[in-house]
């Protein structure tokens, strides 16, 4: 350039340098394609898109023009400018502001027939079995995963289109355009249930106390939260708070622009496989839940079937190309958001619950420690029909279903030890990893009969949980009688 400390309206010149302003990058793939655009201009040397810095910095021998950025950078489906931190947009305020309505209208419906575990059940990756697992995994596939993985899963996708091009193949067939997807996707089942099952046998070994689960969870509650913000569209630069592999990573597994063209099945399945450590808030609630099963098989299958949920939003990448744009897409997830950030604060809520903090629970147990410590008619009810005595000691007798614990509150008597035998009904449930957070007593139940050993409780309430807080139960601890 003639003049190397000329100011453009896209950006400032600096030695050999343009700095430019981009308005739209949200992913690793948006910053290939602008990388693309930019560094295809004459007398660009160099480009490298940053979507979290919200700018391309372009290393060059003639700057080019304001108008050939602005028609390069709109080519990709960008624009020069930057981002504001909220969203100026009345249709995205429309649209979120219709789906929070929607959302708790459904919730308060669903509770007006009866389904008053809804929230628990929503919440609950393994509610009800495997199924929801595949649920939540469905859930994830159009929204924090295709956000964090879908720019890895087209950018493999590139590597073999260039790979292919390289051949003399011009017009490949669907099948053809369709193997790195699939291998990708197979990749990232069987990667998810191979390293599902190291977790579990990690699990096995460790015995992570009631309270470190709450606040990991509490954590990855925060992390959905974020993504679902960052899904709504309320806050555009949210959008480039996009958590994906460094690109050094990303260039040694084949999927730079220094590596294009260099694809192979093996390193399209290896990446889907290590999607496994990305930052996911619906990924690290499932990991969280598969570690604390303690069982290699039980984990293996929790994380292969969320991955197998992932699997057609992954693909529909392949299919159907628009995906990744337009405004029909954008309002899916926005809809999409809005239930994450609901995912989230149910989250929090089983976090809070694990921590000790009784949310949302019935107050019938305060009612009667009340009646008690009051002296009224009521301070020494009849224990509960669940709990027999033999030899000084009190047997609390309860089922562990896929919806929670049977009967889920018992009165016993103060100062009395007991012996909790629980019946399992379903191994696959988060209801089958049982908490005590005041006494610190984990229990893992097996299907079929389960005895646990419990102190004399003093008066008051002792709740239990399962690992995720959503089930909850009392144990209300009543003076005996005299």
């Amino acid at each position: 350039m003639a003049d190397q400390g000329r100011e453009t309206t896209t950006g400032v010149v600096a030695g050999r340098q343009v700095t430019v302003p981009v308005n739209g990058m949200t992913c690793a793939a948006c910053e290939r394609k602008v990388s693309r655009a930019l560094g295809a201009l004459p007398g660009v040397d160099h480009a490298e898109a940053s979507a979290r810095g919200g700018r391309a910095v372009l290393t060059v021998s003639t700057a080019p023009t304001d108008d050939q950025i602005a028609a390069a950078l709109a080519s990709v489906g960008y624009s020069v400018g930057t981002a504001p931190w909220v969203s100026r947009d009345p249709k995205v305020w429309i649209t979120v502001a219709v789906s929070v309505v929607a959302v708790a209208a459904a919730v308060l419906l669903a509770l007006s027939l009866g389904l008053a575990d809804l929230p628990s059940r929503l919440t609950d990756p393994n509610a009800g079995g495997l199924l929801l697992v595949l649920i939540i995994g469905l859930t994830a596939g159009v929204s924090t995963c295709m956000a964090l993985v879908g720019g890895l899963v087209l950018a493999v996708s590139a590597s073999h289109a260039a790979a292919l091009a390289r051949a003399g193949v011009q017009e490949p067939s669907f099948g053809s355009r369709m193997r790195p997807h699939v291998l990708f996707n197979v990749g990232r089942v069987v990667g998810f249930g191979i390293l599902g099952a190291l977790l579990g046998v990690l699990g096995g070994a460790i015995s992570l106390p009631a309270s470190a689960m709450g606040l990991l969870l509490i954590g990855v509650a925060l992390v959905m939260a974020l993504l679902g913000l960052r899904l709504t569209g309320l806050f555009p630069r949210l959008a480039a708070w996009n958590l994906a592999l460094p690109s050094s990573l990303s260039r040694l597994l084949g999927i730079g622009d220094a590596a294009e063209g260099s694809y192979s099945d093996l390193r399209a399945a290896g990446l889907g496989a290590a999607t496994f450590f990305l930052p996911c808030g619906f990924t690290q609630a499932v990991q969280l839940y598969a570690l604390s099963t303690g069982s290699p098989v039980t984990a293996g299958l929790i994380m292969a079937t969320f991955a197998l949920g992932t699997t057609p939003g992954l693909l529909a990448l392949a299919g159907v190309p628009e995906v990744a744009t337009g405004r029909a897409r954008d309002t899916v997830l926005r809809v999409v958001g809005v239930v994450v950030i609901a995912f989230a604060l149910l989250n929090s809520v089983g976090g809070l619950r694990l921590l000790g903090y009784q949310v949302g629970t019935s107050s019938s147990s305060t009612d009667v420690v009340a009646a008690s410590s009051a002296g009224t008619s009521a301070a020494s009810p009849k224990i509960s029909s669940n709990v027999t005595f033999a030899n000084g000691v009190q047997t609390v007798h309860m089922t562990q279903e896929p919806r929670g614990y049977v009967p889920s509150d018992t009165v016993v008597y103060a100062g009395i030890p007991i012996t909790w035998d629980i019946t399992s009904t379903s191994q696959f449930d988060c209801s089958a990893f049982l908490r005590v957070p005041d006494l610190g007593v984990t229990a893992n139940l097996v299907e079929g009969p389960n005895t646990v050993a419990l102190p004399a409780l003093p008066e008051g309430v002792t709740s239990f949980t399962c690992v995720m807080g959503m089930y909850t139960g009392q144990l209300i601890a009543v003076p005996p009688p005299a």
